[in-house]
């Protein structure tokens, strides 16, 4: 079968599309047939040697997908040969086939189609615990969403409108503004230099947002801490992006709360990621959450797509296609 492996660390060049064994599922485990594969920036991160550094530069990339199951290892239940599945982390996902824990697929009701599926796992789950776990939004809050017109962006601005917040998005350039406003944004600040919080504390009435979403990394940390109200909730994630420098707890200001969210946290069991997922999935068929796919690929431009994300220049989800 084909993957796309990594042959050393470093850009978009070292990805090549490779003969691979064929994957055999063991005890508790599935084999699944890849109809699509999502694209995200912790496998930029992999591919630049930031995570997975004990696995060998034949590393094939990718953790997020849907396809079909077409082989089981001893003791799985519940599933059966055809069945359309997705999964939010699998490494190896950028594959024709892939084996993947029985735990930790989520069948895929037959009203949604498998680019969609496999556009929603990761990003929508991590949209999800934002805006329902990690700080639960309540209606007439206001949120700022940093990189709105992005995959996680786009999802996290409908989620808020679904529980009745108010969305201040910030975008890089002009071209993003309505992609985000098609989301849900009540109000886009477009922003490359950092300086959004005085517009966004006068977008909130003068007294601030209730909750910021950051995963642009250390430039925008500072404005979103003079973003925030007073006991405000800062929502810190991204890391591919780096961290921030230390950060003495006693200078956060206006008693706010700080802390850095993680999706594995809304999905610690496989009951909870079915149930969340599901949930997603009835959002879709509702109507109430549109999934925006910003670009499909082969799997062979596996590169390119990598690229085109790097590049800020993309909106919504990447896809590669085997």
């Amino acid at each position: 079968m084909k993957a796309i492996a990594m042959t050393r660390p470093g850009g978009p060049e070292v990805l090549e599309l490779r003969e691979r064994p064929e994957p055999a599922p063991g005890p508790g485990e599935v084999l699944v047939e890849v109809a699509a594969a999502g694209v995200n920036f912790m496998d930029t991160g992999v591919r630049r040697g930031m995570f997975w550094t004990a696995t060998s530069d034949a590393t094939v990339l990718g953790v997020e997908g849907a396809g079909r199951v077409i082989g089981f290892g001893s003791g799985v239940e519940g599933l059966r040969p055809g069945q359309r599945v997705a999964w939010a982390y699998a490494p190896g996902s950028y594959a024709e086939r892939l084996v993947v824990p029985a735990a930790a697929l989520v069948p895929v009701p037959g009203t949604i189609d498998d680019r969609t599926a496999a556009a929603v796992m990761m990003q929508g789950l991590t949209a999800s615990h934002f805006a329902t776990d990690f700080y639960p939004v309540q209606p007439g809050d206001v949120a700022l969403v940093h990189a709105a017109a992005g995959g996680v962006g786009l999802l996290l601005t409908q989620i808020i409108k679904l529980r009745g917040g108010q969305v201040i998005g910030r975008v890089s350039s002009a071209d993003k503004v309505a992609a985000a406003k098609a989301a849900g944004a009540d109000h886009v600040i477009v922003d490359v230099e950092g300086r959004f919080a005085a517009a966004a504390v006068h977008l909130s009435g003068g007294e601030g947002v209730h909750v910021v979403y950051d995963g642009s990394g250390p430039k925008t940390f500072q404005g979103s801490l003079d973003s925030l109200r007073r006991c405000g909730t800062f929502c810190w994630y991204g890391p591919v992006l780096s961290g921030q420098a230390p950060l003495d707890i006693m200078s956060l200001p206006r008693s706010i709360k700080l802390g850095y969210a993680v999706f594995a946290d809304h999905v610690p069991t496989p009951a909870l990621l079915r149930a969340r997922a599901g949930r997603l999935f009835d959002w879709i068929e509702t109507g109430g959450l549109k999934v925006r796919i910003g670009g499909v690929y082969a799997l062979a431009e596996a590169a390119r797509a990598h690229a085109d994300m790097e590049s800020r220049a993309t909106t919504g989800k990447l896809l590669l296609v085997p």
